[in-house]
Formats: structure tokens, sequence, C-alpha cells
């Protein structure tokens, strides 16, 4: 029978047909479909683990600082207050927050990250996974197959509904990340793949109708922030769902309210730069320096 799948549902019903977690079921749809090795396939995902990992460490170490000089800086800030203060939420949840938006700074200062799912919230799933990770002595490998279900999230919020802030504003953009990563970790630290989509399910409820505003249509500012707090909406669904609290509305039908919300908000609201945020008067003031000074 094929791996193909393409739906929560769909993808829940291999796993227990074939008694495989989220990530084995992922992989062996591609090599399905790509004709690749099992070997190539996961060096693949690796490439990328290598890349997601120099970005965080760029972002929490040098002085970066984006072309437009919006943002730069900050993930560096909160990596020093967690190491050396108490901090209000706990270091893993600093240490995790900081390297999302370490990886959101090098984004914006052109420097290279993986676009999972998208660029404007890239941070999350590396931020999330890679303090998992070392927190919990993951090795990379185990982070890969995180990535595989992670990946399998992805793919099937695509499919069926949108992660492009164009089209279905920020929660489908940072909450999609944000969703990806939720499941990635409860799988990654023992949880089933029923338990992956309730975190999946509780994450994206969290962020339902969250507009995308760039500031001068920049992928800058909200967007740092906006992965900072979609890793901490990770960390607390993966726990939510590994405690066994359960999303009282199914995965496929979160995604399919997600999208509806998504498209009915104005386009105003939807990465046009139009609405929200960067239509305040210090928005609106920030886009005038900007273009004015490139000018």
């Amino acid at each position: 029978m094929s791996k193909n799948f393409i739906s929560g549902v769909d993808l829940l019903e291999k796993c227990r047909i074939y008694r495989k977690k989220i990530w084995e079921i992922m992989l062996e749809r591609e090599i399905e479909n790509t004709g690749k090795s099992k070997a190539e396939i996961f060096n693949d995902m690796k490439k990328n683990l290598i890349v997601m990992k120099a970005a965080v460490k760029d972002g929490l170490y040098e002085d970066i600082k984006s072309v437009s000089g919006l943002v730069g800086g900050d993930a560096k800030r909160l990596r020093k207050r967690y190491e050396k203060e108490r901090t209000v939420s706990g270091k893993r949840m600093n240490k995790a927050v900081a390297s999302a938006m370490a990886v959101l700074e090098v984004n914006a200062s052109m420097g290279q990250i993986v676009a999972a799912p998208t660029a404007g919230s890239s941070g999350i799933i590396p931020g999330a996974l890679i303090t998992v990770g070392e927190d919990f002595n993951f090795n990379d490998d185990d982070l890969v197959k995180a990535l595989f279900t992670a990946a399998a999230i992805g793919y099937i919020i695509t499919r069926n509904a949108t992660v492009s802030g164009a089209e279905g504003g920020c929660q489908a953009e940072t909450g999609a990340a944000a969703a990806m990563a939720a499941s990635a970790i409860v799988e990654l630290l023992g949880g089933s793949p029923e338990q992956a989509l309730h975190a999946a399910s509780m994450t994206i409820k969290n962020i339902l109708g969250l507009v995308c505003d760039p500031i001068a249509g920049l992928v800058e500012s909200p967007c740092v922030k906006r992965n900072a707090i979609g890793t901490a909406n990770a960390f607390i669904s993966a726990d939510m769902a590994l405690a066994g609290i359960k999303s009282i509305i199914p995965f496929d039908e979160v995604v399919e309210a997600m999208y509806k919300v998504g498209r009915s908000l104005p386009c105003e609201l939807r990465e046009t730069a139009q609405g929200g945020l960067a239509k305040t008067p210090t928005g609106i003031k920030i886009e005038e320096e900007i273009f004015n000074k490139k000018q």
C-alpha cells in the first residue's frame, strides 16, 4: 500500500496499519515519490539541520543587523539574560525563543536559513528542536527524524490550507511552523502520533486570526518576535499533548478552520503592509525613514 497521505486522519491510519511513527511514514513517502534511497533523503534533511544550527549560532553570538537596521541583536540580548539572570519563563523557554529570534535576524541580514515552512517563520522549528535536542541529549539523527515529523504536518497544512502569510495571515505562517515544531517535539519525546497531532491542533488553535502586518513590508518586525511566541506556543502545546490533553477539535478540522479564517481576513491584514502594526503612526514613520534613506 502507498505511503502517501492527504490528511491527519489518513496519516494516523498509516501509522496504525504499519505500526510506525510519523517520521517513518514521511520518510517512506519521500522514497516512494522521489525514487531516492533512504540514505540520500535522510542526508538531505541532515543538511537542513546543519544550516539551522549554523543560523542559530550566528544569531546568538554574532553582531547581526538587518539591511534596513530595523532588527538585530535582540537574540543576543536574550541569550545574555538567560545565561546570567533568573528568568520569569525559565532558561529552556528563553533559550528556545532566543534561538528562534536568532534565525529570523540572520534571515533579515540576508544570511542562510531554511525556510521551514517559510522565511518569515524559519526560526520556530530550529529554535524549538535544537533547544530540546541539547537539553535532552538527542543526537543529530534524532533531530533529523523530528524534522521529518514536522515536514509531515507542514505537508498536510500546505495540501489542505496554506502556510502563506499573504494568503492566510500570520496564523498560517508562524502557526504552521509552531504546529510542525510541536508535533516534532512530541514524537521526539516519545509521544504517539495521535498526541503529535493533538499538539499541532492546539498550537494552531492558540493563534487563529493572527494577522500578517510586516512593517515597511519587510520580514523583520513583528516577524522576529512572532517567531518567539510561536516557539513558546509549540513548547506549551507539546507539553499539554504529552500530558494526555487532547484537542477537542480534530487536526484536519482545525486546519480547515484556520484556512477559512485566513481567507476571511481583509487583504490589508495579509502581508500587504496595509494594516495592523504596519499602519500605526510609528510603523508608517519607520517605512518612510527606510525608503527615503534608500532613495
